[in-house]
C-alpha cells in the first residue's frame, strides 16, 4: 500500500479519520463484520496507485457469509458467483466474446490495475448498507479526487446512479468516463447494461494512450 501513502497522509489530517477508525474499532470488535478486518483494504494492496488503470465503484461490501473479500463485485472462488457478477460475465462474452469460468474472485483484474473498489469499506453481517456513514462519502469523495489527481490514463465506469454521483468530481482529460444502469439483474435486466461495449471501449482507450489493455479473461 506504500503507493497510496501519499492519499492516505491526506486522510490522517482529516476528522472523519479518528471518528471512523473509532466506529470500526467498536464494530469489529462487537459483530460480525465484513470483510475481515485485515482485507478492508484490499483493493489498495492489489493495485498500487500508479498502476490504476480502471476504477470501477461499488456501493457496499457483500453481507452474507464467505462473500466479501475487500474487492467490489469480487467473491472468492468457492464462492457462487453473485448475480451482478452474473451480468457482468454476459457482457463480457457479448462485448469480446469470452467464456467466463464460473468463477467469481476478480483479483487478477485487481492485479492488472482495475482498482475494485466499495464506497462503503465494511458492512455489518446480513445489513446491507448497515456502514453507511458520513465519515466513509468523505473518505470517498477524497479518494475521487485524488484519482482524478492523477495523470496517468484511467478508465471510470460509473455503473448504476450510486457510482454516478461522483462524475461531478473527475474532469481530468487523460481519463475516460463510461457510465450504465447498475449490472444487478434490477437494473441490467431493464435496459442500459448489455450490448453497451464498454470492456471494448475501455481497452481501446487504453491502448489508444499506449497503455496495455486488461485482459478480462478469468
Amino acid at each position: 500500500m506504500k503507493s497510496w501513502n501519499k492519499f492516505f497522509e491526506i486522510v490522517k489530517s482529516k476528522e472523519y479519520s479518528k471518528t471512523l477508525k473509532d466506529f470500526l474499532d467498536y464494530e469489529y470488535s462487537h459483530y460480525e463484520i465484513y470483510p475481515p478486518r485485515k482485507d478492508m483494504f484490499k483493493a489498495f494492496e492489489l493495485t498500487p496507485s500508479e498502476n490504476v488503470k480502471v476504477v470501477i465503484i461499488g456501493q457496499d461490501p457483500y453481507h452474507e457469509p464467505n462473500q466479501a473479500m475487500g474487492l467490489s463485485f469480487s467473491v472468492p472462488s468457492s464462492t457462487v458467483v453473485p448475480p451482478s457478477l452474473v451480468n457482468i460475465f454476459k457482457e463480457l462474452k457479448n462485448d469480446l466474446n469470452l467464456d467466463m469460468k464460473n468463477n467469481g474472485d476478480l483479483t487478477y483484474l485487481a492485479k492488472q490495475g482495475v482498482f475494485l473498489i466499495n464506497a462503503y469499506l465494511t458492512v455489518r453481517a446480513h445489513q446491507a448498507l448497515s456502514h453507511k456513514r458520513k465519515e466513509y462519502d468523505e473518505f470517498m469523495k477524497d479518494l475521487i479526487i485524488y484519482l482524478n489527481s492523477l495523470d496517468q490514463p484511467i478508465v471510470f465506469m460509473l455503473w448504476g446512479n450510486f457510482a454516478k454521483q461522483y462524475e461531478k468530481y473527475l474532469n481530468n482529460p487523460n481519463h475516460l468516463i463510461l457510465k450504465s444502469v447498475h449490472p444487478s439483474p434490477l437494473g441490467a435486466n431493464h435496459g442500459g447494461w448489455f450490448n453497451l461495449h464498454q470492456f471494448s471501449r475501455c481497452n481501446e482507450f487504453l491502448s489508444s494512450k499506449g497503455v496495455s489493455p486488461i485482459d478480462w479473461q478469468n
